[in-house]
């Protein structure tokens, strides 16, 4: 298995606006190792990409993908290496998070049992998405 695991659909990503957090990012790469085991016997090559946010989000959501493939999750709560954060506003001037979570455990609901909102964006990706890849899956969109 292939996924791929770009940072841009963080809320703070400038353009994607899909409103996704840290947190819901690292269970994702979660389900996709299961998956790897349950599926194709944990071969999986997760690789990452995208994200604008690069000294609130990258790091985290990578350093769990990592972690999570390695087979050594990282707690939510762990504090960020205070090295890492003074490394961060020297070369940037901005503060890094304190910590490997935003604070929001995911609220996953199936999609269709929320309800579609024609005008939430988060909606018309994944619904444009499900259209345009599952057919190619021999899914149902």
């Amino acid at each position: 298995r292939q996924t791929q695991h770009g940072a841009d659909t963080h809320v703070e990503d400038p353009l994607a606006h899909l409103a996704v957090t840290v947190d819901a990012q690292r269970a994702v790469a979660e389900s996709c190792h299961r998956l790897a085991h349950e599926h194709a016997d944990g071969r999986w090559v997760a690789l990452g990409g995208g994200g604008y946010a690069v000294v609130d989000v990258v790091p985290r959501s990578w350093t769990h993908l990592v972690a999570i493939a390695a087979g050594r999750p990282v707690e939510a709560t762990t504090p960020v290496p205070e090295e890492w954060r003074q490394e961060v506003y020297r070369r940037t001037r901005m503060d890094a998070p304190r910590r490997m979570t935003d604070g929001r455990e995911p609220d996953w609901q199936d999609f269709h049992e929320a309800g579609y909102d024609p005008a939430d964006r988060l909606d018309q990706a994944i619904l444009a998405t499900r259209r345009a890849v599952f057919p190619h899956h021999g899914l149902l969109p």
